[in-house]
């Protein structure tokens, strides 16, 4: 995952120029040692301990690329050395420790930001666009379906609720930043379907309710085989006069209501916008320029932690209510 932040850095020329690497910290300092050589990085500090190169380099930011039970200690060595902190997601390993970071960095008074990077691709740009120029009339329904069949080896496969924390995150964080609401309440089924090669929970249905009365679904698996969904997952968006089909990827589908007559109404295709801002369009590039542009401007980043924690708060929900198998309010 750290080859895809440093890719990121050198292929935007604009990021390229404003940050300089000057330290690779891993548990494993030999990686941290192929990596340099691979992004040409030869006068970067490589070691073990976070806070002895922190020590030694005098890094303004640190980008956070841990497993998630490791996020808190980073984070917390990080902000008390004076950084500006970029995580991965999740944000944090409980709802607890993500409040914990969230106050770090506002007594530090720095910046702490979460990759949330599929919500900065065209395609959630596109539908935010369509959704809030009210073509689809009033906002009631998001409907998301994630299946894949992914064999990643790695922590991934030893992990509990692996679908829910490591991945549906992100579809969860799209979805509230579609539907610009506040989520309220959630009921989830979790399950770890037979052939799963996925120590626990492997496969997921959630229902959320969020503010205004509008219905999130989401139906997710990581064990499925056969025929496998975007990345980004299916869509089906619904609003009182129309309804948006995506693939996932560059099919969008949008038809509104245009006849009052009939037992089906007629429809009439809608054009799908382009995204507002191209530069909000390139995922891990477009996190990192947000996150360093907040930091120059003193401006809160869009992934602000004490944002994205609404939608770890939906995660860690689902968890306690599939554990439960209760309806859980947020």
């Amino acid at each position: 995952m750290a080859r895809g932040w440093l890719k990121a850095v050198a292929d935007t020329p604009d990021i390229r120029a404003e940050v300089e690497v000057v330290g690779l910290v891993d548990v494993n300092p030999a990686a941290a040692t192929s990596l340099a050589g691979e992004f040409g990085l030869t006068d970067a500090v490589i070691g073990s301990d976070l806070a002895a190169v922190l020590a030694e380099t005098a890094a303004d930011v640190v980008f956070d690329v841990v497993i998630p039970s490791a996020r808190h200690d980073v984070v917390a060595t990080a902000l008390a050395h004076g950084c500006h902190v970029l995580s991965e997601k999740p944000m944090a390993s409980s709802i607890e420790e993500g409040r914990a970071m969230i106050a770090q960095a506002a007594a530090a008074g720095k910046v702490h930001a979460i990759v949330q990077n599929r919500r900065f691709i065209a395609g959630i740009r596109r539908i935010r666009r369509l959704v809030e120029s009210g073509a689809l009339g009033e906002l009631t329904a998001i409907h998301c379906d994630f299946f894949i069949g992914a064999h990643f080896g790695g922590f991934r496969e030893e992990m509990d609720n692996v679908l829910l924390l490591d991945m549906a995150i992100h579809t969860f964080d799209a979805a509230r930043f579609v539907a610009g609401k506040v989520p309220v309440a959630v009921y989830c089924h979790e399950s770890n379907p037979r052939g799963s090669w996925y120590a626990h929970g492997a496969a997921a249905n959630a229902i959320f309710e969020f503010s205004d009365d509008v219905t999130f679904t989401y139906r997710g698996s990581w064990c499925a085989e056969g025929a496998n969904t975007s990345w980004e997952s299916r869509w089906r968006i619904i609003g009182t006069q129309g309804t948006l089909l995506w693939d996932g990827a560059e099919d969008f589908q949008a038809h509104r209501v245009s006849g009052t007559e009939g037992f089906l109404r007629p429809v009439d295709s809608i054009p799908m916008p382009e995204a507002a801002n191209v530069a909000q369009t390139h995922g891990h590039a477009s996190v990192i320029a947000d996150f360093l542009t907040a930091i120059k401007t003193g401006r809160t980043p869009e992934t602000a932690s004490n944002d994205n924690i609404n939608s770890l708060a939906m995660v860690f929900a689902a968890i306690e209510s599939a554990r439960t198998r209760q309806r859980v309010t947020l």
